[in-house]
């Protein structure tokens, strides 16, 4: 069952995005060589709840962390730890919440300290898919069209691999809803896109093969070839001509920007410069 949301329910879970995205931006503020997953996702929990809001992720299904913490060969659902942040590393940070009923939910990675720019590249594509995927999000496209665009980008352009098993997927009352939001798939298939559907898009990408599998804890979902992973995620209200990015990651950036991740903020920047949708 998909559920088209009200024009009132969609600010809802507008409001629970931009919580999710000021837990961020603060853990953008905070991240460095040094610290943990686990001073993060505190961090991140007091946000989220000094905004009156509860974390969406704690809890749910067993997951034990407010964040979920993905590190290097790390693609997604990582649980915080108790290990240091390195110079070099890149950092997966998915976060969710719920106020009024409603969830809000989106995804950055970030570059700690010195990271090559073979890794950055990786970074820019990941984030710049996410956007050519929301372009495609409009009333009269179909749900294959934002795969599409997002495969085509990263697999055939730019020859990483695109995760199969893991999707983007409906958001409202439940952080899950119907219909799945494939990152792969074929132009002018699958469901027809209406005014009122929210969904997660969310590219997680790796530098090389595509497939994963689960780690030891039976949360984490790691690269098989051990190379890293990026993941960036909006979720957004599909419109007439132009979708609406509930999220916003303006925020996180302008804090990089003033710190010594500038150059992750300067990688990223440049992405859409001309689109439609852009960066907001």
């Amino acid at each position: 069952m998909v559920y088209y949301k009200t024009a009132e329910e969609i600010e809802f879970l507008r409001e629970s995005c931009l919580i999710v995205c000021k837990a961020l931006t603060h853990v953008a503020s905070i991240i460095r060589p040094g610290i943990t997953g686990n001073d993060i996702d505190k961090a991140a929990e007091e946000v989220i709840r000094d905004h009156g809001a509860v974390p969406g992720f704690k809890g749910y299904r067993g997951f034990p962390g407010t964040l979920c913490i993905s590190r290097n060969e790390g693609v997604v659902h990582g649980i915080p730890n108790d290990i240091v942040f390195q110079n070099g590393d890149v950092i997966s940070v998915d976060c969710g919440s719920i106020k009024n009923d409603f969830y809000g939910d989106s995804a950055f990675t970030f570059a700690i300290g010195e990271v090559s720019d073979e890794i950055m590249q990786l970074l820019k594509v990941t984030n710049t898919s996410l956007y050519l995927g929301i372009e495609k999000a409009i009333a009269g496209n179909r749900l294959g069209d934002i795969s599409y665009a997002v495969q085509d980008y990263c697999e055939r352009k730019n020859s990483y691999g695109v995760v199969r098993e893991l999707v983007g997927h409906g958001i409202g009352r439940n952080l899950h809803e119907s219909p799945e939001v494939p990152n792969y798939g074929r132009r002018g298939q699958g469901l027809r896109l209406k005014e009122g559907l929210t969904i997660a898009i969310e590219p997680m990408v790796n530098m090389g093969v595509k497939e994963v599998r689960q780690s030891d804890d039976g949360w984490t979902i790691i690269t098989r070839d051990k190379k890293p992973s990026a993941h960036f995620e909006h979720s957004i209200a599909v419109q007439k001509g132009r979708a609406d990015i509930l999220s916003n990651h303006s925020e996180i950036e302008a804090t990089l920007a003033n710190n010594a991740n500038a150059h992750q903020v300067g990688v990223l920047a440049n992405v859409l410069e001309n689109s439609p949708v852009g960066l907001e």
